[in-house]
């Protein structure tokens, strides 16, 4: 019998599929099926620091109003977005076994992400602090974006005890440095990648529209290359996530040494029911190379276990070009 257990953020999982952040993990019943169907943990939809603004900047209303009134805005919206948040969180916990792990969408280390201590208290496994500050500003030193992701971590470090893990983007002139920096804050766990909306052209209305929302197995190849580079290094669980569509993906990640994956694209298009076919492709695969446990292969593959590290670098593209004679 295949042992598909394994440990991430400190957590045990009965095995490494993960269902990330989405409309998938908003309501019990979704999640209660999630885990019918083989789901390890669930991150839960995320409660998002800029949907909370505009919120309270759609209450006012435009109008300047009094100090008092705006701060009872603020105050009420805020309370609100969170009460519902934290009944799912302790509705889930008391309907499912598996560990829910909370999640904030953070753009700044804000006082309102206090609201850790209150996910806490409700139940939550670990929190997953999921930061995008899109480097856009040119007059943004790279160092000034990195210390907004080291205060958030800071503030919210502050406020529980739970583990901790930052789902991030790519967005950094030193990515490896940048990785390095976060798993040695005290954190459990890093997410490569978080997936954001790009822009496209409506060629025909001639206006910027949002581009894909699922992801493309292609894209995988960005959380194995910085997994495998990295995984041996990271003083934290690193995790994959973008691209993991069957059971070879949640392998191939495993196998440069993620502790487990996320995913949402392929239960969006398959169902609940793609996670089963996805564990029982580990399996199959895992017995016809006779490994009884995950453990048994899990970084088998990183950059420091294989003859020829270099192929996770960017100079191998030169000889696939070379030897395809293109």
């Amino acid at each position: 019998m295949a042992k598909l257990e394994t440990r991430y953020m400190g957590l045990t999982l009965r095995n490494p599929i993960i269902v990330g952040s989405s409309g998938l993990t908003n309501s019990v019943e979704k999640i209660k099926e999630l885990e019918a169907h083989g789901a390890a943990a669930v991150v839960l939809k995320s409660i998002f620091e800029e949907q909370i603004l505009m919120e309270i900047d759609s209450l006012k209303g435009g109008r300047l109003g009094h100090s008092e009134e705006a701060d009872y805005i603020a105050q009420y919206t805020q309370q609100h977005s969170l009460d519902e948040y934290l009944k799912l969180i302790e509705n889930s916990k008391k309907t499912v076994s598996i560990p829910v792990i909370a999640s904030i969408n953070c753009t700044s280390p804000a006082k309102w992400t206090t609201f850790a201590k209150k996910i806490q208290n409700s139940g939550a496994d670990g929190l997953e602090l999921n930061i995008f500050i899109l480097p856009a500003d040119y007059k943004q030193k790279g160092e000034d974006v990195e210390k907004i992701y080291f205060d958030i971590i800071d503030e919210v470090k502050a406020q529980v005890s739970i583990p901790i893990a930052v789902k991030m983007s790519f967005y950094f002139s030193g990515l490896a440095n940048m990785i390095f920096n976060l798993s040695i804050r005290n954190i459990s766990g890093i997410v490569l990648f978080n997936r954001f909306l790009g822009p496209d052209i409506d060629m025909k209305e001639k206006k910027v529209v949002p581009s894909h929302v699922f992801s493309s197995t292609e894209e995988l190849s960005l959380p194995l290359r910085w997994i495998g580079l990295l995984s041996s290094e990271a003083k934290c669980d690193l995790a994959a996530s973008t691209g993991i569509h069957d059971g070879n993906g949640v392998i191939k990640c495993l196998l440069v040494g993620a502790k487990a994956v996320q995913v949402a694209t392929t239960i969006y298009k398959n169902g609940p029911a793609q996670i089963e076919k996805m564990l029982e492709q580990v399996k199959k695969w895992m017995k016809e190379h006779r490994y009884h446990s995950i453990q048994n292969f899990i970084g088998k593959l990183s950059y420091d276990y294989i003859k020829n590290p270099v192929i996770y670098e960017r100079v191998q593209f030169m000889k696939y070009v070379d030897d395809s004679k293109v």
